[in-house]
């Protein structure tokens, strides 16, 4: 049975259910399976030993997206080798790869949940109501335990890009 989570956030004002469990700091990280591309999947374990910063996006074709997007990639350059920037959105991977084309985003790797929901369910953001993800931000060691969470209680607001950066640089 899967577990909802009614009235876990907002879209602009109006209550949504979130469906998955809340991950909290210290869990280990859920594995999920996302695409790259229309046929190339990516998992938890492509990206073994590295810290992961895992920015998540209801769409990258919104305004608050799309800055989110971009703050974590002017980041990447100083966050060394060892750190890895996923953007996960269910924008199907064309309309990602586009977006990232036109932005210039080329530091981010951007992850679509668009097939199963993989991610979505198992770290708690996915909206019943709209079937997208809730924007949150989830900072993963290279153990794969979670060392940062932030679920954003209005999907319209902009995440802590401060907080989430010190996390994983506390981990490099």
């Amino acid at each position: 049975m899967t577990q909802e989570r009614a009235g876990a956030g907002t879209f602009k004002g109006n209550p949504i259910t979130l469906i998955g469990p809340e991950i909290k700091v210290g869990d280990k990280a859920p594995s999920f399976t996302v695409n790259k591309n229309l046929v190339t999947e990516a998992t938890l374990a492509d990206y073994a030993g590295k810290v992961k910063l895992i920015s998540v996006v209801p769409s990258l074709d919104t305004g608050v997206c799309d800055q989110q997007t971009r703050r974590f990639n002017e980041a990447a350059a100083e966050l060394g080798d060892n750190v890895v920037i996923l953007t996960i959105s269910v924008d199907l991977p064309f309309a990602q790869a586009r977006w990232c084309g036109a932005a210039g985003v080329d530091k981010v790797e951007t992850l679509s949940d668009y097939k199963s929901k993989s991610f979505g369910q198992a770290y708690g953001v996915l909206i019943k109501e709209l079937q997208l993800l809730m924007r949150s931000i989830f900072v993963v060691d290279a153990n794969d335990t979670v060392q940062y969470v932030q679920y954003l209680g209005e999907m319209t607001e902009h995440p802590d890009y401060e907080a989430a950066l010190e996390a994983v640089k506390g981990l490099k």
